[in-house]
């Protein structure tokens, strides 16, 4: 077929309308899993960019993730395992001490990060449509990274102190993935929140020191009187930090009321802040277009 036959035969050839996405409002409440699942190689491509931001041009790399545990272990070791004696519940305190900083780094990097994703990615966000939940759950995801590199030496540390899990190492997802919905809870609200109030960024480093010391990291919850550990434990790290140490050890709380209580908190806290988030990402686009609320 020659040239001019093709041109003539294209001419005449059908043209299909440019395929049109129609962008409305859910009703009711949805998490959009459907589309999340569509758009899961880009979920991918954030976390794998998140991870190579986050190391690059870094002299250990990401090794990093193991660093800040390892040093924020040896001063707890040193002043509150040694000068102030806090009890560890019968097993070393190095050992104590990294297996509550272990998810406590990961939950706490999770914060900081998802809460500032929407404006980092806000170019992305302006010009083409995609999930906006992907955005703080791939930080979220990134910081599970971290934690699988950073669990390696706790594994280190047991073999060094003689220490065998216990069959309660079964449970040790489960506790996982309550630190992950509580994270991406958190960071629903706090990624939303921040493009209409920037005391966010302020607030954020406060609240996640103060969390710090009402979270049995450096100390364990039989130290807190009977009456307030259903209050305590509406914090749902404690169920988090509690529940590594029980499947680990076999010490601190077992699965229970506490955990319960811990559990229920981080659902709401999982839920409210989808809803938040979802309820407002409809005028993302608009706020981050005109720079600001």
């Amino acid at each position: 077929m020659t040239t001019a036959t093709m041109s003539e035969a294209n001419a005449w050839a059908p043209r299909l309308p440019p395929e049109v996405i129609d962008i409305r409002a859910t009703r009711g409440f949805s998490l959009g899993l459907r589309d999340l699942w569509r758009y899961r190689e880009l979920a991918y491509f954030l976390v794998w960019r998140d991870l190579k931001v986050r190391y690059k041009q870094t002299a250990i790399g990401i090794a990093w993730a193991v660093a800040q545990p390892l040093s924020m272990m040896l001063v707890f070791t040193l002043f509150f395992g040694q000068l102030a004696q806090l009890p560890s519940e019968g097993i070393p305190y190095p050992v104590f001490a990294y297996a509550g900083l272990l998810p406590w780094q990961i939950f706490s990097r999770a914060l900081s990060e998802s809460a500032g994703s929407l404006l980092a990615d806000q170019r992305l966000i302006t010009r083409v449509y995609f999930p906006r939940l992907l955005v703080p759950l791939s930080t979220v995801l990134a910081a599970l990274v971290d934690f699988a590199i950073a669990s390696i030496l706790l594994v280190g540390l047991m073999v060094y102190y003689g220490l065998a899990p216990t069959l309660g190492i079964v449970w040790l997802p489960s506790f996982v993935l309550l630190m992950l919905m509580t994270s991406l809870g958190l960071g629903f609200w706090l990624s939303a929140l921040n493009l209409e109030y920037r005391d966010v960024r302020y607030v954020l480093p406060f609240l996640t020191q103060l969390w710090l010391f009402v979270t049995p990291v450096v100390y364990p919850s039989s130290m807190v009187p009977l009456a307030w550990r259903p209050l305590y434990a509406l914090n749902p790290m404690v169920g988090v930090v509690e529940g590594f140490r029980w499947a680990l050890f076999g010490v601190g709380t077992a699965p229970g009321p506490v955990l319960a209580v811990s559990a229920g908190a981080s659902g709401v806290l999982f839920l409210g802040g989808a809803w938040y988030f979802r309820r407002r990402e409809r005028v993302f686009a608009d706020i981050l277009g005109s720079g600001g609320r």
